[in-house]
């Protein structure tokens, strides 16, 4: 009998990438709750509790990078690939800057519908720009399908007269929303290239080093405290660097090397639809019908999106360092 042979490692299976980015979309489902929590609980408003996250993340990946030697790589790297890499950093910084404004000014519900809604519609019209082609019927269906659960989701029961600044608010979530689709579209082809622990070392710090700076003269021109004695909120502003930010983009950006961006969108509905199951098991919200069936609607929507091809992208210098796969 002869003995078994052993099964190379690129043919053992691996996470599916849809999956890493349901994975990610969860854990920023987790992102509503703790700042309205650290919010109560130190005053400190939640743009600035989101420079806070960003800062705690680059610090823990920049002491991660540093463990494991591999800093210098990842300096190199991103010089390797400046234009996409800082595209990448800023866009994500745009993003979850003018989301925070959005929510102050519009509401949770409006700014979650406006700015996560109309990101998988900007890529499916970029998609269907740069094919010459009209959206696939089946690709229609499932965007329409997640959108129509998003708004179940988020506007179910939702109080939106009480908005400070609602014009400003759509205009934030807009600007967000835009930001948020054009930062997936250009990680695609660096995440084909970069593993996903460099590509997050190097996007999130650029990000950090613009969302710190703006949450801060964000507050002082508002004139809000800028820190607290409350430890408990510094404990969720770790949290959420940590896992909401580092964590999360690590998984989202090894997700992005098998999946498209117009499908990793639609896939990260999850967060509202996470956040909304945490409001009913942990806060104490009552489900009602429509935020039910908006929630199995985003789970039918991801549950019908395919895996992308694993063509090489181009556009991106690949570089000499060997970068290993992620296990």
């Amino acid at each position: 009998m002869s003995p078994r042979r052993p099964i190379p490692l690129a043919t053992r299976r691996r996470p599916s990438g849809l999956l890493l980015i349901c994975l990610a979309g969860i854990a920023w489902g987790t992102i509503g709750p703790a700042v309205q929590l650290a919010h109560r609980a130190s005053g400190l408003s939640p743009s600035l509790l989101g420079s806070y996250r960003a800062a705690a993340a680059a610090l823990a990946l920049l002491v991660a990078a540093l463990v494991a030697g591999r800093l210098r790589e990842c300096w190199v790297l991103g010089r390797a690939n400046p234009g996409r890499a800082v595209a990448v950093g800023s866009l994500t910084a745009v993003f979850q800057f003018f989301f925070f404004l959005a929510v102050v000014w519009a509401g949770v519900s409006v700014g979650t519908v406006v700015a996560l809604g109309l990101a998988p519609v900007l890529l499916l019209v970029l998609k269907s720009v740069r094919s010459r082609a009209l959206p696939r019927p089946g690709a229609l269906a499932t965007v329409a399908v997640a959108l129509a659960g998003l708004c179940l989701v988020s506007l179910a029961g939702a109080e939106v007269s009480t908005a400070p600044h609602p014009v400003l608010g759509i205009l934030a979530a807009l600007v967000s929303g835009t930001g948020f689709a054009l930062a997936a579209d250009a990680a695609v082809p660096l995440a084909r290239v970069l593993d996903p622990f460099a590509l997050t070392v190097i996007t999130m710090v650029l990000a950090a080093v613009c969302l710190v700076p703006a949450g801060l003269v964000l507050a002082w021109v508002n004139t809000e405290p800028l820190g607290t004695t409350d430890a408990g909120s510094w404990w969720l502003v770790i949290y959420l660097g940590v896992v909401t930010m580092a964590l999360a983009y690590g998984l989202f950006y090894a997700g992005l090397r098998t999946t498209s961006s117009a499908n990793a969108v639609v896939a990260t509905l999850l967060e509202p639809a996470t956040a909304v199951l945490i409001a009913v098991l942990f806060l104490g919200d009552e489900p009602t019908p429509a935020s039910a069936t908006g929630f199995f609607l985003i789970i039918a929507a991801i549950a019908t999106l395919g895996r992308a091809p694993k063509d090489p992208v181009p556009g991106v210098r690949r570089t000499s360092i060997a970068v290993p796969d992620p296990d």
